[in-house]
């Protein structure tokens, strides 16, 4: 995962199962950039955590396939995962929420997710049958269709809260569970951040990179990890099986322009498995991947120092 190894102004706390990292340039900032990442993370929990029965994202449940009027917010973050979908051949897919629960990540982390004997797998009902219209605010989710927005919600949050904050005049880094996205100007010499397999501490021999811009995520299947069934589990989930990918990746970091499009590529890269290296050079995105054997690949130009 990735964690933020620099000195600028700090502000950190718990929020959407994670914890919640800000960095400022401008320490006058600090205080009213906090104010505004509180504010727009309970926005988003209330818009699309599936571990709420009040959330937006779970009462689209009631309308059983019917159209079902949705908010801005849901509705620019189902846009996100819908192009993520599309554009990683959906190997990032927001219908998967059904095949979560299977696994046992039926509510939050901090809870402890579910053990026994699950179903049998069935493949994710596919992205493509989920319709927004984003201009209207409507969407129309099949009958029996769960969502879960886990592979691009906290990387939207991230890309939205940093723009927000940026607004104040300052550059900002956002992070949320190592999902981090940055906005206005870096600071001298860049952002420092830490990347490895757990973004709450950093390892012996854990790489730094720089980032003056863009974003950065991690995928990881170290993180969020349990047993069910009998078996060692975690969230990511094959929509084409409705289970566990194959156990090639452990680890996935990637840097892109945009939080969702580095966690997306991310998450497919870990989905995708043999072959991932090749993809992600050719799409152009400097990435990290450790594989479960501990041998590490670069591509994409990927550059990290001690």
């Amino acid at each position: 995962m990735t964690s933020v190894r620099a000195a600028p102004p700090r502000a950190a706390f718990p929020a959407l199962g994670t914890t919640a990292v800000l960095l400022v340039t401008d320490a006058a900032a600090l205080a009213e950039g906090e104010r505004l990442l509180r504010a727009s993370l309970a926005e988003v929990d209330a818009a699309y955590s599936r571990f709420r029965d009040d959330s937006e994202i779970v009462r689209l449940g009631a309308y059983e396939g019917r159209v079902a009027p949705v908010s801005p917010l849901l509705a620019a973050a189902l846009h996100a995962a819908l192009r993520a979908a599309s554009a990683t051949d959906g190997l990032v897919d927001l219908t998967v929420g059904q095949a979560m629960i299977d696994l046992g990540y039926d509510r939050d982390f901090a809870l402890g997710p579910a053990d026994g004997d699950p179903p049998a797998p069935r493949p994710a009902p596919g992205w493509w049958r989920v319709r927004l219209d984003a201009a209207t605010g409507q969407v129309v989710v099949p009958r029996g269709v769960r969502l879960d927005l886990g592979s691009t919600g906290k990387a939207y949050a991230a890309d939205r809260a940093a723009a927000r904050i940026a607004a104040l005049g300052c550059g900002v880094l956002v992070s949320l569970g190592g999902d981090l996205a940055t906005a206005g100007p870096a600071p001298e010499g860049g952002w420092l951040v830490g990347v490895g397999d757990d973004h709450r501490a950093a390892a012996p021999g854990d790489p730094v990179v720089t980032i003056r811009s863009g974003a950065l995520a991690t995928s990881s299947t170290t993180q969020r990890a349990w047993r069910r069934g009998g078996r060692a589990v975690h969230h990511i989930v094959d929509p084409r099986t409705g289970d566990l990918p194959a156990p090639v990746w452990r680890t996935v970091s990637v840097a892109a322009r945009t939080c969702v499009d580095a966690n997306a590529a991310a998450t497919a890269a870990v989905v995708r498995g043999e072959g991932a290296d090749a993809w992600l050079d050719g799409l152009g995105l400097p990435a990290r991947l450790v594989g479960h054997d501990g041998r590490v690949v670069t591509v994409g130009g990927w550059r990290s120092h001690a």
